[in-house]
């Protein structure tokens, strides 16, 4: 027999029409959630592999680097935000000049990270030739924000922080994807633009990504400006460009 909410079930792996069994959830269902809700807990308290990400990372053919924020450890990244937002104290980075710098952070989910940014990186770099890239950068205990003094370090024109979103009860490996033009500390969240779900096959495929963000950038590139003045407007790289 088939079910109404079949073809809705279909479409979002969020939780419909889950039955009863008299006041309660189906055994089964009840289950689902909690394990749901372990995954979660594990992609926000798991430490990072930074030694399997920068293997990865190290197909690129760029050099590698890794930092961290001040935050000392896991718990206090949790219960501090302010000090992921900030470079361990000491933290050393090459200055250059460079069209694009990319942080691959680990946020509120390593798993993410270690599943999603190697792919991410890959297909952006495809679609910017002739852009001049600094090295890539691996940031343990990061918010967004530590792509601000990263960038500038970096003598970066714009930074993309590639980072692990908080979980959520259908989704605990979601990849996030933060512009910034011009980065310096004290930037805004209003001077981001944001990528976000990117997690095939559930969420964005890496092409897609990527498509997206390299439109982004020629368009942050071109008007010197990122945040709530650069609209993503279906602007997806067309075929050719860079």
């Amino acid at each position: 027999m088939t079910d109404a909410f079949d073809v809705l079930r279909s479409a979002t792996r969020a939780r419909v029409a889950l039955g009863r069994a008299g006041d309660g959830l189906p055994t089964g269902r009840l289950l689902e959630f909690r394990a749901a809700h372990a995954a979660a807990r594990d992609a926000v308290h798991s430490p990072l592999d930074v030694a399997r990400v920068t293997s990865d990372l190290a197909a690129t053919g760029l050099d590698v680097l890794a930092v961290a924020s001040a935050a000392p450890d896991r718990a206090t990244y949790l219960q501090r935000p302010d000090l992921g937002r900030r470079l361990a104290e000491g933290t050393e980075l090459p200055g250059g000049e460079h069209d694009l710098a990319l942080v691959v952070a680990d946020g509120l989910s390593p798993r993410a990270v270690e599943e999603h940014a190697a792919g991410t990186v890959a297909a952006v770099l495809e679609r910017l030739a002739g852009w001049s890239v600094a090295p890539l950068v691996v940031a343990t205990q990061a918010r967004v924000a530590l792509g601000d003094p990263v960038g500038e370090a970096l003598g970066a024109r714009i930074v993309v922080v590639l980072i692990g979103e908080r979980p959520g009860l259908s989704s605990a490996d979601s990849l996030g994807l933060y512009l910034t033009f011009g980065p310096r500390t004290g930037r805004a969240d209003s001077e981001r633009n944001c990528i976000s779900n990117v997690r095939p096959p559930h969420g964005l495929g890496y092409a897609q990504a990527a498509d997206t963000l390299a439109g982004l950038l020629l368009a942050s590139r071109e008007l010197g400006a990122s945040g709530v003045v650069l609209k993503d407007e279906g602007m997806a790289l067309p075929p050719g460009a860079g």
